[in-house]
């Protein structure tokens, strides 16, 4: 088992919007957290499942069910929660070790509009092959993929300082990251059947990854 705790690849430039948006995520996941001390548990699922992403809202409202935005704007809103310390914990190590550089190449503006879009389109991702889920999904895991998909095509080799079982060893980005993807593309392979998933959006990962990629290639090509 892989576990990235920091890249050997200094960025040239101040990351403020990844640090921003690491921010943002803690300052909304405490805001979650206060809500769970004055709310009842129903009304706190039910401010949870308003603010997420819900597969089932879209063919409901293509069907004249619900509003544009009560259906579409939850894709967005639903990248700044979180269920638990771990998930958020996990996802802004690896937005801390890979969003600097990925930052760094972009540029500033740029990045955040990249972050934005990879987040939306792995949330589409996720409706696409959930369409009929009641499941709330929540999480800036979508967005955080696709700059990992940028990352392993702008610096394959650079090297990330890992947790192997115990060993603590420098390995090149596309082994851990190639890894990553490889395992979450065989667990989404595995759902599209009715699997199990473990509660983990697989698909949005695979599909932020794939987006991160693709919109790399294509700036790099310009």
């Amino acid at each position: 088992m892989f576990i990235p705790l920091k890249d050997i690849n200094p960025s040239r430039t101040y990351p403020f919007v990844n640090i921003t948006l690491i921010v943002a995520n803690v300052v909304v996941f405490f805001y979650q957290l206060s809500l769970q001390f004055t709310m009842t548990p129903r009304a706190y699922a039910a401010f949870l499942s308003t603010y997420a992403t819900v597969p089932a809202r879209v063919p409901a409202y293509f069907a004249g069910h619900g509003t544009l935005e009560a259906t579409f704007l939850p894709i967005l809103t639903s990248m700044f929660l979180h269920t638990e310390f771990v998930h958020i914990a996990g996802n802004m190590l690896f937005l801390w070790i890979f969003g600097d550089n990925v930052e760094d190449f972009f540029g500033h503006i740029p990045y955040l509009l990249f972050y934005v879009v990879c987040g939306i389109g792995a949330g589409v991702a996720h409706v696409f092959f959930n369409f009929y889920s009641h499941v709330p999904a929540i999480g800036a895991s979508g967005a955080i993929s696709g700059v990992m998909g940028a990352y392993i095509l702008l610096y394959p080799r650079a090297r990330i300082l890992t947790l192997v079982f115990v060993f603590l060893l420098p390995i090149p980005a596309v082994l851990v990251l190639g890894e990553w993807f490889l395992g979450q593309f065989l667990l989404g392979i595995s759902t599209l059947g009715g699997g199990p998933s473990g509660g983990i959006a697989v698909m949005a990962h695979v599909g932020g990854f794939l987006l991160g990629m693709l919109i790399t290639a294509i700036v790099r090509w310009r």
